[in-house]
């Protein structure tokens, strides 16, 4: 009996084998169609920007943020093409998803003038909703004013003034650093043979991750949300709402769709074949990718950037004309109206330039914030081990103190 199930699950191991290597050749050349379309795109895109690259705040981020396309697309092939090197392309995969998050929160900021911009214009906003005797009441009692942040930031972030800053940066970051933690944690324990990917099985490391990453994510997400809510009405110029949607779709749905499909390889709705599963999310995410360059053409374009303000004497002006006729009755002469608009054409920017910008100054200020979130989740630490230290310090004075206090009325004892 036994004999049988072992050559019956050989029997089924090998159909879903055999089943693989049919599609894999034709999975392969139809990813890679699509894998080209998105990696020629969002190439072609960004060289746009390097070109155009009037507005270094901005486009930097919006750099960083298209790179996720070809990034996605190279390395999703790969991993289709050697599904030995799956594990590895996830991780690469994982830790530019987390970067590009923050990135696109950083590029809303820049688009608001700046952090100092932006503290201010969520200061007023905090004015005109908090009466003076709350303010006061929270200066005088900062425990409260905590416990009124973190609720507020649920029920009513708009409140928050310049915390809401913080607690977005502090959430997108923290997401970028244990996503890469957790990408490198995964590396070492498939080395040790105990990571199982896709498998939802307590000896595994897998499902830990899974759920870390989950939880890291939803925050990372929601605290952007939140940021959006309080500032869409001034991002109205640059349509935030296509950018965040567009940009939400790959990191919130490439996610959940590779849960979904070790779920489904859980319960036995497709092989249990490990080449299956990453060959799959694989084979979906090149079509992906290539839905995505196409929207971002649209969503990132480099219209805005081609027009500046600027000395005319170093710039290309432009002078567009429209004419109608208006008639206000019937038998009139009809009046000719003319419009001008002076547009001042940017000339083209060096690509070397702007690369070393981006990487310079972009690298500067992703270091600057990952050392600010890490002092911020250390500083609480930092407290409580103070405090520890103080009590125990008390305690062993207070002891020493009791001690003296004995000894010197033995010593009047002993006297008398």
């Amino acid at each position: 009996m036994e004999s049988e199930v072992v050559i019956n699950n050989a029997y089924s191991s090998g159909s879903e084998s055999e089943i693989y290597r049919d599609i894999h050749e034709p999975g392969l050349i139809v990813a890679s169609c699509f894998a080209v379309v998105a990696f020629s795109l969002s190439i072609f895109l960004i060289f746009q920007h390097l070109r155009s690259y009037t507005n270094p705040a901005e486009q930097k981020w919006i750099v960083a943020v298209l790179f996720i396309v070809p990034t996605y697309a190279t390395e999703s092939i790969i991993s289709l093409w050697n599904p030995k090197l799956s594990l590895a392309c996830d991780i690469l995969r994982n830790c530019y998803e987390a970067f590009a998050l923050y990135s696109f929160g950083s590029y809303l900021v820049a688009c608001l003038g700046g952090e100092t911009s932006v503290i201010e214009v969520l200061e007023n906003e905090s004015r005109k909703l908090l009466s003076k005797p709350l303010i006061e009441e929270a200066s005088e009692n900062p425990i409260n004013k905590k416990d009124r942040s973190l609720w507020n930031f649920f029920t009513r972030p708009c409140i928050l003034g310049k915390d809401l800053l913080t607690i977005e940066k502090f959430g997108l970051v923290q997401y970028m650093i244990l996503k890469t933690v957790c990408a490198f944690l995964a590396l070492l324990l498939e080395l040790l043979g105990v990571y199982g990917d896709g498998e939802f099985k307590w000896y595994y490391g897998y499902p830990y991750l899974a759920v870390v990453l989950n939880f890291s994510q939803m925050w990372a997400l929601y605290c952007l949300v939140q940021f959006y809510n309080v500032t869409h009405e001034r991002l109205q110029p640059i349509k935030p709402l296509a950018k965040f949607i567009s940009f939400k779709a790959i990191v919130f749905a490439t996610w959940w769709q590779g849960v979904a499909i070790a779920l489904l390889r859980a319960f036995g709705a497709i092989p249990k074949e490990g080449e299956v599963q990453s060959g799959l999310q694989d084979f979906l995410i090149c079509i992906e990718m290539a839905i995505a360059a196409v929207a971002h053409m649209y969503v990132f374009s480099t219209e805005r950037y081609h027009y500046v303000p600027a000395a005319i004497n170093h710039w290309s002006v432009t002078t567009e004309s429209s004419r109608g006729k208006l008639r206000l009755k019937d038998g009139d002469t009809p009046a000719e109206l003319e419009k001008q608009e002076i547009k001042v054409e940017a000339p083209g920017t060096s690509v070397t330039e702007s690369v070393q910008d981006i990487v310079l100054e972009g690298g500067h200020h992703v270091v600057s914030d990952v050392v600010l979130t890490i002092n911020q989740a250390i500083g609480p630490v930092e407290k409580g081990v103070t405090k520890i230290q103080e009590t125990f310090h008390h305690r062993s004075v207070d002891s020493d103190e009791e001690e003296e206090t004995e000894l010197k009325i033995e010593e009047r004892v002993e006297y008398n």
